[in-house]
């Protein structure tokens, strides 16, 4: 059974950062500088894990990036787990999250071959490919 939660306890965040590790460091040579950053431990940050039993297999953050805009970032789900709608998952729970906010839009960088996926859920691409941590993005936005 699949669970994503809000990371509560230092446990939790542990495991959203040991699977963004995985995920970005390890498998997309993301620096691991550029990975964990200072806004990992700001008392601002929602930090969402998605668990399959007890086993971490996903992660997500968001934060308030300008008044009334919620950014979206560092969405990830583990290489064995891919392709079974777990991504969709994690960002309908953050979507619901977002709605019990002061938000009126959402904000993300997506890797260009995921941007289907989130055109999919409503975002429409608002810039130019540019490039950060050395991987292809493109801003993205939704209304709420």
């Amino acid at each position: 059974m699949y669970n994503v939660i809000i990371a509560r306890t230092e446990q939790q965040k542990k495991d959203a950062f040991a699977v963004r590790k995985k995920v970005f460091v390890e498998e997309q040579n993301v620096p691991l500088h550029l990975e964990i950053d200072d806004f990992d431990t700001s008392d601002d940050v929602v930090h969402f894990v998605l668990y399959e039993n007890d086993t971490v297999v996903g992660a997500a953050r968001i934060r308030e990036s300008e008044p009334g805009v919620a950014k979206i970032e560092r969405v990830c789900i583990e290489r064995d787990y891919r392709g079974k709608n777990l991504g969709l998952l994690i960002m309908q729970e953050i979507e619901k999250h977002v709605h019990t906010l002061p938000f009126t839009a959402m904000k993300l960088n997506a890797q260009t071959y995921a941007i289907p996926f989130y055109e999919k859920l409503g975002f429409v691409v608002t810039s130019v490919e540019f490039l950060d941590a050395g991987i292809p993005h493109r801003s993205m936005e939704k209304t709420i």
